[in-house]
């Protein structure tokens, strides 16, 4: 088949379209910190895929370069399959839109088979599926504008001279054609960025995977502590899994930080400025504890709470090697991003175990949850105390700042309310009469939970049996035996802290510094 000037443009706005594509996924890829990019999913694929023996060719002949070659090869395949696609866009755009489905389809299922499952392993390969479609519908509209302006030249030869040849473009023709070259241009320079920016955030995930790999064994096991689960299927388990940990946080790109380049800054209202590097942190000796962690923006009855196994450096030692001044009342911690915090200066310094945490259930912290160091308070609200990244703590007084956010309406101090949720059963279940078990968990950090009641209807409250705690700074189960009748019913719950202080049945909101009332469910027994 013989190519025209309008295929030439055709393939130049496939190629570019698989570029954008492409670009966009490792960029996605980047932000979602994952393994591989769909480009390098697609080459381990063909690598798993090739016998043995052409394997050992390749590695025979070129060495430790296998790797890049493939990636190369994949990256020039499709490159060539972008192109003929621009062709065929030309002639049908819906056929070659269906090229493109399929090409993401061959990432998809190749993301699949690299990745372990997660909600955001097939997100690249998505999205750059979907910019390479919306490139080259808009590249391929360009290239028809200029074939259109050719053809109203040729017709316009035809009309005047009878001949079908014209040696030069019409200004018309002539800026279409430009318009679609710049256009090519400009997306495929935005492409080359982007992709650049994406293997950038990539690179630095996988130098903080190597540290951590190396810091693995550093900070111990998970000790096993008899006595914490109430025996209830369906209630929250008592250590929460690092991947289920709540996170929240303002950061749209994780900081990627590894422990040779962090420091710890400590000044202000001191005696004398500290400034720690990673060892220098960990010398001064790491503990461990459990502590329940709790987002002021937890409705009642909401999982923005968990509970882990925490290797930390104490901060109040430290804050008394720098001598506070007596006028301080508050430390206002920043993170490497800019984020603050505000944390008032007697939770650091009255005993209770704030950390600048390290690792969570024997592993150095996840990047999503501050690697290389964070802080933990317990007692406290994330928003005044958990400082993810933490690089600067200023100790200072609450009359001469506003964290970040303070200045948005949330109370300058945020200690933990008594509260407690029903896990079992779910809200509208359907359940047979006899006996039911309701359970759940309660909290009330670094006062503890002393008792847990539920109420059926407008019945009396009765006691639930409690779990073990080994700390005051933990989550406690609950679990109450129910004989069941027949009807709708509502059942509440609420709990009393060790300082008797029972849990309050005003309804509020999170806003400004958490949520309060009873959680209830509505269930139906038959």
């Amino acid at each position: 088949m013989r190519l025209t000037a309008d295929d030439g443009r055709g393939a130049i706005a496939g190629t570019v379209a698989v570029a954008a594509g492409l670009a966009v996924s490792e960029l996605a890829n980047g932000f979602a910190h994952l393994r591989v990019s769909p480009v390098e999913a697609v080459a381990e694929s063909i690598i798993r895929l090739t016998p043995g023996s052409v394997v050992e060719f390749v590695i025979a002949h070129v060495g430790h370069n296998d790797k890049p070659l493939v990636i190369g090869l994949t990256l020039v395949s499709l490159a060539i399959i972008g192109a003929a696609t621009g062709i065929l866009a030309m002639r049908s755009q819906v056929a070659a839109e269906l090229v493109f489905l399929v090409m993401g389809v061959v990432l998809i299922l190749s993301v699949r088979s690299r990745l372990p499952a997660g909600p955001t392993r097939y997100l690249p390969a998505a999205i750059g599926v979907l910019v390479a479609m919306v490139v080259l519908w808009l590249l391929v509209d360009a290239a028809k504008d200029v074939a259109k302006d050719m053809a109203k030249d040729m017709a316009k030869d035809v009309a005047a001279s009878s001949s079908p040849v014209r040696r030069t473009a019409s200004p018309g023709a002539e800026t279409s054609r430009r318009s679609f070259l710049r256009l090519s241009a400009v997306v495929g320079i935005a492409a080359l960025s982007v992709a650049v920016l994406g293997r950038t955030l990539a690179h630095g995930r996988a130098q903080v995977e190597a540290a951590r790999a190396t810091l693995a064994r550093r900070f111990g096991s998970v000790p096993s502590v008899p006595g914490v689960s109430v025996g209830v299927d369906g209630v929250a388990t008592w250590v929460t899994p690092v991947s289920e940990f709540y996170r929240i946080d303002t950061a749209l790109a994780v900081p990627l930080v590894v422990p040779d380049d962090w420091q710890l800054r400590i000044h202000g209202m001191v005696e004398k400025e500290i400034t720690l590097d990673y060892e220098q942190l960990l010398a001064r000796g790491v503990t461990h504890d459990w502590l329940t962690l709790c987002c002021v923006s937890n409705p009642v009855g909401g999982d923005l709470i968990s509970n882990a196994y925490w290797a930390g450096v104490p901060i109040g030692p430290i804050l008394a090697e720098a001598g506070v001044h007596p006028e301080a009342d508050a430390v206002l911690s920043r993170s490497v991003d800019g984020w603050t915090a505000g944390t008032p200066l007697a939770a650091l310094t009255d005993g209770r175990n704030a950390l600048f945490a390290v690792a969570m259930n024997g592993q150095p912290l996840t990047p999503e949850h501050g690697f290389p160091v964070r802080m933990v308070v317990p007692g406290l609200y994330g928003y005044v105390s958990a400082t993810k990244w933490v690089v600067d703590l200023e100790v200072t007084r609450f009359s001469d700042f506003a964290a970040y956010w303070t200045q948005r309406g949330w109370s300058p101090q945020g200690p933990v309310k008594t509260q407690s949720r029903i896990d079992v059963p779910r809200n509208g279940s359907s359940l047979a009469a006899g006996r039911v078990t309701l359970a759940g968990v309660a909290w009330a950090q670094h006062r503890g939970i002393s008792k847990v009641e539920v109420q059926i209807d407008d019945g009396p409250w009765r006691r639930c049996r409690i779990a073990a705690d080994p700390t005051v700074d933990c989550w406690r189960q609950w679990a109450y035996e129910w004989q069941a009748t027949p009807g709708t019913h509502t059942v509440q719950v609420r709990a009393t802290d060790r300082t008797g202080e029972p849990q309050t049945s005003k309804v509020a909101g999170v806003l400004p510094d958490g949520a309060t009332g009873y959680d209830h469910i509505s269930v139906t027994v038959h």
